[in-house]
């Protein structure tokens, strides 16, 4: 059985994302493509990935400009039809909307604050306020520019849950499974079964998973579905 699990395809190399995606299809209901996947690979890697599984797709290209340029850039990849397309929240709403306009067949996932991002980044950038209170402004804006999807730390899904209601779709980087001992870059972290019950709709898992793979596809496919199972039992 699948679970609400994405994971980040963040390879340089086609074959091995193919061979990612076979190892760990039985578990996985979403893959991620990041901007250097994007950048590597465009379109005929995204449809390369496409051709491998009946999974979502989920564009992970972090749009943010002018509303007319973003318009652009999501209608350069209308074609391809993720399931998924990121923009940044802080772009604004004439920006989501323009985004949302370009490809009303895909989610539109607008991105609050980086996991990566310490309270401490925050004020350094300019932010007034500390990221829950900036990432519940930034989901409750978008949500009504129309995104129907939101990117938020562990740490704030309960608050922008509470905030746009039941329907948008919730998906949670900076998540840890419980035989993970560091954080890597993500600093606002949560198991992700613990995401899962404060209201996410999927959670998204890269290195505790791919890092499997220097032990071969078995290994890769051990190590999703013991995460899967994790998050379902």
């Amino acid at each position: 059985m699948k679970a609400p699990i994405v994971l980040a395809v963040d390879t340089p190399d086609l074959d091995i994302a193919k061979q990612w995606v076979a190892s760990t299809r039985e578990s996985v209901s979403v893959y991620k493509l990041g901007l250097e996947f994007f950048l590597s690979f465009g379109h005929d890697g995204v449809r390369a990935i496409q051709s491998e599984t009946d999974a979502d797709i989920f564009l992970d290209l972090k749009l943010h400009d002018i509303p007319h340029t973003v318009e652009g850039a999501a209608r350069a990849i209308a074609a391809l039809s993720p399931k998924y397309l990121t923009v940044h929240a802080s772009g604004g709403r004439a920006m989501i909307k323009a985004a949302v306009d370009a490809v009303p067949r895909t989610d539109v996932t607008a991105v609050t604050i980086l996991t990566s991002l310490s309270e401490e980044d925050l004020f350094e950038i300019g932010y007034a306020n500390a990221a829950l209170e900036s990432a519940v402004a930034l989901a409750k804006m978008s949500v009504t520019a129309g995104a129907r999807a939101i990117v938020c730390s562990p740490l704030e899904i309960v608050a922008i849950r509470s905030a746009v209601g039941p329907t948008p779709t919730i998906i949670t980087p900076g998540v840890r499974p419980l035989s993970e001992a560091g954080s890597d870059d993500q600093k606002r972290t949560m198991t992700p079964k613990d995401a899962i019950s404060a209201g996410a709709s999927l959670v998204v898992i890269g290195r505790p998973i791919t890092k499997s793979w220097s032990q071969g596809a078995k290994a890769m496919k051990a190590e999703a579905r013991a995460i899967a199972d994790e998050i379902l039992n």
